[in-house]
């Protein structure tokens, strides 16, 4: 075991089917399936095809699916056609997002009586 802490998918890569990964995940090439890590960082050039699930995500490229992550940021180069649902979100100008956002709600906010 390397001990590395990230995997990276070259602009090079193509894939067909899931890609779990329980450590950071760089990719620049395209992915066909869902794509599920601690931390995603996709590139300009890179294009997912299939729902993203990840604690915390900067996307720069093309995604078609439902996004659902803690911490997003949506680069001003990205696309995303699609559901995008996220705990914060920062959208840079000229990003595109053609589909709902929505924030998640993991409790519900009760009112204390006292």
């Amino acid at each position: 075991m390397s001990g590395s802490t990230f995997s990276v998918l070259g602009a090079d890569t193509l894939v067909k089917g899931n890609v779990t990964a329980t450590i950071d995940l760089h990719l620049d090439g395209r992915v066909e399936g869902d794509v599920t890590c601690a931390a995603l960082m996709q590139g300009e050039s890179s294009e997912i095809v299939g729902d993203i699930t990840a604690e915390t995500a900067r996307l720069h490229g093309r995604v078609r699916g439902t996004v659902s992550v803690g911490a997003l940021v949506i680069g001003k180069s990205a696309c995303i056609e699609g559901d995008v649902h996220y705990d914060t979100l920062s959208i840079e100008q000229g990003a595109q997002v053609d589909g709902r956002l929505s924030q998640r709600c993991n409790e519900p906010k009760l009112l204390t009586q006292g």
